[in-house]
């Protein structure tokens, strides 16, 4: 909603709200919502009131908050599509493309999540979720929109949409992210990790828009990194065996 009117007032001669206003509204609403998503399924456990019908809900608000949004902030406010109409269909392209990516990770996970479906192919060792969590895709775009709207950076929007359609193949890809589950009030901790911890908690609260985004980045490109560390790992002890 903020997304659209903000694109309303940028149409306007004498818009009634500040566009720069609604679209940081909306990425406050964006990371609220990644709040909420972190923990409706503790509560969840909590109570003992887990079941598929919040898990498939779950998946239909995900694709609202961290799908339709997105697409909608980066169509609306990056790339601009009323100035031309390539560059509306372009705009369209992307936003569809990334929407689309979303859906299919969000249905994978449930799929390969379901008690009744069982893939030989799904290694059910570890926690790690198969592909760039949606809320995590979401985050990553909507803090660097908050940081282009806040800092005035639009010569650097133009590196969005490839960021984009990266952050989209991400989303479909085997490339395995840790999922964090594990965590909770019990789980005990190395004194040099609560150190990095709370070093990081210092620099959020200091560098709020920048952290967030090198936080996401990092986010990112940790999988991206130690999916070609494992496959160079794998590769090695093939040829070592050979």
């Amino acid at each position: 909603m903020k997304c659209i009117q903000a694109r309303y007032n940028v149409m306007l001669d004498v818009p009634f709200e500040s566009p720069s206003e609604l679209y940081t509204q909306a990425v406050l609403f964006i990371l609220g919502g990644m709040v909420c998503d972190s923990l409706d399924g503790r509560v969840a456990r909590m109570g003992g009131r887990e079941s598929l019908f919040g898990k498939e809900f779950d998946s239909i608000v995900d694709m609202v908050s961290f799908g339709v949004a997105p697409a909608l902030m980066v169509l609306f406010h990056i790339l601009n599509p009323e100035e031309s109409l390539f560059f509306k269909n372009i705009g369209w392209f992307l936003s569809f493309i990334y929407l689309l990516c979303a859906g299919i990770r969000l249905s994978r996970f449930n799929v390969i999540t379901h008690p009744l479906v069982y893939p030989a192919n799904i290694d059910r060792t570890n926690n790690d979720f198969i592909g760039l969590p949606v809320p995590a895709a979401a985050g990553m775009i909507a803090t660097l929109v908050l940081v282009i709207n806040t800092h005035d950076l639009q010569r650097w929007a133009i590196a969005l949409p490839f960021l984009m359609m990266f952050i989209s193949y991400l989303m479909i890809s085997p490339i395995r992210y840790p999922s964090f589950k594990q965590i909770d009030w019990n789980t005990k901790v190395r004194l040099r990790t609560f150190v990095l911890l709370l070093m990081s908690v210092v620099l959020i609260y200091m560098y709020q828009q920048y952290a967030l985004v090198l936080i996401f980045l990092g986010y990112l490109f940790y999988g991206v990194i130690r999916h070609i560390l494992m496959m160079r790992r794998i590769r090695n002890q093939s040829n070592a065996k050979l």
